[in-house]
């Protein structure tokens, strides 16, 4: 879940992590990498030569020819977790950074070769989903007086816009690539389930409505098709995204209606947070765990 009651302390889990990437047409699966350690959240370089993805705080890319890792310099920013994102011109990387001050994620955004970070949400806790197409706006799911929304804020920092505020959790704000909707995802008909909004919050509709929860929902940079992340009703509470379930990384077109299921894995919180598609939408990139 992302409520925080206590200043944060990094997960220890007893897993080996898999890097995996998927042929969204056949479903053919392909272990990239294994990791002793725990790491989450792949997001694919414009390049499509790289993933980029957090471990035990930090953002490390993966070369995809060599498979070999290299942190990526973050100055301050060294408890990161999986909210990530690379920016849409490929020149920087926003994160999720939980301050010393008081353990509360917070985005700054710093060059994706590496450098100081600059803070741009200092409320908190705020959690990046989103970055719009034209580069000039973070869409992310924030708490404020006791209740977890979707707000947008200038990329070079500035006033908080509030998109949604209606009871429950609002989670998971990405753009879509023409710019014109926000899809998210939200508790507010009982189950966690898939919608989007237009730009200024206006006009949610629900694009799934299956007796599962379902999280963060990812559009294909050629807009045509949503992944997203399901557990089994049951197995966890509508607003919660744990680990170490069985889970599935499911498809639909943009405009919602029937899915089908990609993926079948042992997973959670780590495998699908943020958007993972290649740049070419024919691939997406995830982890699944093993416990050791």
């Amino acid at each position: 879940m992302k409520v925080l009651t206590e200043p944060h302390k990094r997960e220890i889990r007893n897993v080996i992590s898999m890097l995996e990437t998927v042929d969204v047409k056949t479903g053919a699966r392909t272990v990239m990498a294994e990791f002793e350690d725990l790491i989450e959240a792949p997001n694919w370089t414009q390049d499509g030569k790289y993933l980029v993805y957090n471990s035990n705080g930090r953002i490390y890319t993966f070369n995809l020819a060599t498979k070999v890792s290299t942190e990526i310099y973050s100055g301050i920013t060294v408890d990161c977790n999986n909210d990530h994102l690379i920016s849409p011109d490929g020149r920087q990387i926003g994160v999720s950074h939980h301050t010393l001050e008081d353990g509360q994620s917070r985005i700054y955004v710093f060059p994706i070769e590496g450098g100081e970070p600059t803070l741009i949400t200092p409320m908190a806790p705020s959690y990046l989903h989103g970055w719009s197409p034209d580069g000039s706006t973070l869409a992310f799911c924030g708490e404020r007086n006791g209740q977890y929304d979707i707000y947008t804020i200038p990329v070079i920092g500035g006033n908080e816009t509030q998109l949604t505020n209606i009871p429950g959790l609002d989670d998971g704000p990405e753009y879509s690539p023409c710019g014109k909707y926000i899809y998210f995802n939200s508790t507010r008909t009982g189950l966690m389930q898939i919608w989007h909004m237009e730009m200024d919050g206006s006009n949610s509709i629900q694009l799934t409505f299956d007796e599962s929860n379902s999280w963060f929902g990812h559009v294909s940079p050629d807009g045509k098709l949503v992944a997203y992340i399901t557990y089994k009703k049951g197995d966890v509470e509508a607003g919660s995204h744990p680990p170490n379930k069985n889970v599935e990384i499911r498809l639909m077109s943009a405009e919602g209606g029937e899915f089908r299921t990609l993926v079948k894995l042992f997973g959670g919180q780590g495998t699908l947070n943020v958007n993972s598609w290649a740049p070419d939408s024919k691939t997406l990139a995830f982890v699944s765990y093993r416990l050791k």
